[in-house]
């Protein structure tokens, strides 16, 4: 007997008859290609099967579009953050990732001086990638009433 049948007869106890035996035999033939028994035609299909038999295409375009979707926004997210980050200057406003506004004060390459107190003149040191927008609170809060409409 064959790896298949064995199986079958090893997880299937559908009485001492084994009348369903040929069934199985026949789906692994035609899992395998060979041509059916006598009275089954050969089936052509054409392009379509050729496509969509498979689950090639619908992988594919199941790719593209995850790829379209989800990983160019972000990439283009990624691009304008990083944009936004490199033409920091002095006097700009800015918001950083923890909710602190400030005014930027002086720039290095990896980190932003900012004052958060007028009065008092305080000034705190944040890496450049805590710096989510630039602008006042109040400009961002008008640019989040228009996105939400």
């Amino acid at each position: 007997m064959t790896v298949l049948a064995d199986w079958a007869l090893g997880h299937f106890s559908w009485g001492h008859s084994l009348a369903w035996l040929p069934l199985v035999f026949a789906q692994a033939d035609k899992a395998a290609g060979k041509a059916p028994g006598a009275g089954g035609a050969p089936g052509g299909g054409g392009i379509f099967d050729a496509l969509f038999g498979n689950m090639m295409f619908p992988l594919m375009i199941t790719l593209l579009l995850m790829y379209f979707l989800l990983m160019r926004p972000e990439q283009r997210k990624k691009k304008d953050q990083e944009q936004l980050l490199a033409n920091l200057k002095d006097n700009d406003h800015v918001i950083t990732i923890g909710g602190i506004c400030g005014v930027v004060v002086g720039t290095s390459k990896s980190s932003v001086v900012l004052r958060v107190d007028d009065k008092t003149g305080t000034k705190i040191k944040v890496l450049r990638t805590a710096i989510s927008r630039v602008g006042s609170p109040d400009e961002a809060a008008e640019e989040e009433a228009k996105a939400s409409k």
